[in-house]
């Protein structure tokens, strides 16, 4: 196990804990079995957190107790790999990831890539998300005989990734975080890093049907935010109103600060969190009614900055809001069928659409959304269906019968 960063930044994960108000006896416990990985790791020949909890499970009895260990150990392996803060949630060592399947050689791999990725500054979300998808990869290819970096061979790469028709494709996004990974490791073993590099193709670019919403549906969700006498909380409408009118992403209407609304100015400023770089909207009225209404009638009486809150103690910046875009298009009565998109993106889609209908120039839709790359647009471009109309060619000179498309 590298532990390097658990023994520098441990005392924040205590701190952490102690402002959060968690239990004395709690972060006793936690501070003990850091001491413990640190102390004990290479003795007991420990390669992972889950090495440490299975240690532990095989000699509790009660499950009372195997539950408590699993929820300190997880604790600390969040905050030591993903640099998460205990939140009452559910740790990885309650999820199967690929990353507990693999040998402790490919583990070793991830975990030099984590060290690099956050010493070079890369954001968590990121680090987990190329972290996933390389372990996935190696997962496959442990499960086909290989054990080494070097003994992957382009032929193995695609049998198992890009010539299998039901079988998991590897995308162009994906061998970017597969070869982010690899290249972390090259001062370690440059011989076998490049031969691997060598080994993974060009990924075929995936292309997607992609849903937004229509005009009825908008109305459909605004009726559904404004109507009081539905379960929605003020929170529920505050964030759908942001998603609706401004288009932000999830990430940054989670990443709002009280002091991101500037009310004097009626302005909302945010640092987005994909790009890294501020962003200034505008604070219409119904999205300022909306977050007024939330902070005076509903938002807990706590001196933290975050905007908007968890419902249940401690209180917390909140994470995906997926549940909340959820229930607004369930009480809007849309996108209830099997496999229809219920994420926000549906309404950042939805507002890029509109304002291309409306002959907004594109300039000032890519400034709206927070684009940095001007070919961004390129994906709202196909859903431009009143302007793709106008490219429409008549067919009234070719012999085709009307009721060829009654009937169809």
């Amino acid at each position: 196990m590298l532990l390097n960063n658990l023994k520098e930044n441990y005392p924040k994960l205590i701190t952490r804990l102690e402002a959060d108000g968690y239990s004395a006896i709690f972060i006793t416990r936690v501070r003990q079995m850091v001491k413990t990985i640190l102390a004990e790791s290479h003795l007991k020949g420990w390669d992972s957190y889950y090495d440490v909890f299975r240690y532990y499970e095989a000699k509790l009895e009660s499950r009372d107790s195997i539950v408590k260990k699993k929820t300190i150990i997880g604790a600390i392996m969040e905050f030591d790999l993903n640099g998460k803060y205990p939140d009452r949630t559910p740790s990885g060592l309650t999820k199967k990831s690929a990353y507990t399947k693999l040998s402790p050689g490919f583990r070793l791999l991830v975990d030099r890539y984590r060290i690099a990725a956050r010493n070079n500054g890369k954001k968590e979300s990121s680090i987990k998300v190329e972290s996933s998808n390389a372990s996935s990869f190696l997962l496959r290819i442990q499960e086909s005989g290989i054990y080494r970096l070097e003994d992957i061979a382009e032929e193995t790469v695609i049998a198992l990734f890009l010539s299998r028709k039901d079988g998991p494709h590897m995308n162009k996004s994906q061998r970017k975080c597969i070869t982010n990974v690899i290249r972390a490791n090259m001062q370690f073993d440059p011989d076998a890093c490049s031969k691997a590099l060598a080994a993974i193709p060009t990924a075929r670019r995936a292309t997607k049907n992609i849903q937004y919403i229509n005009d009825s549906e908008g109305q459909a969700i605004l009726l559904a935010l404004d109507d009081i006498s539905n379960p929605l909380t003020f929170r529920d409408r505050a964030i759908g109103k942001l998603a609706y009118f401004t288009g932000m992403r999830s990430s940054d209407i989670v990443g709002l600060d009280l002091a991101s609304i500037d009310w004097d100015q009626d302005l909302i400023i945010v640092k987005q969190q994909k790009t890294g770089l501020p962003l200034e909207l505008p604070l219409r009225a119904p999205v300022g009614n909306a977050i007024f209404d939330y902070l005076a009638k509903e938002r807990p009486s706590v001196n933290i900055p975050p905007l908007f809150l968890t419902k249940n103690k401690p209180y917390r910046r909140m994470k995906d809001p997926w549940n909340v875009s959820a229930l607004i298009l369930a009480e809007a009565g849309i996108r209830q069928s099997k496999g229809d998109r219920k994420g926000f993106h549906i309404f950042r889609h939805h507002l890029a659409t509109t304002l291309l209908g409306n002959d907004v120039p594109q300039a000032i839709i890519t400034d709206t959304l927070g684009h940095v790359a001007p070919d961004s647009m390129e994906t709202y471009l196909s859903a431009d269906i009143s302007h793709l109309r106008e490219c429409a060619l008549s067919i009234e000179q070719f012999p085709v019968s009307e009721e060829v498309f009654v009937n169809a």
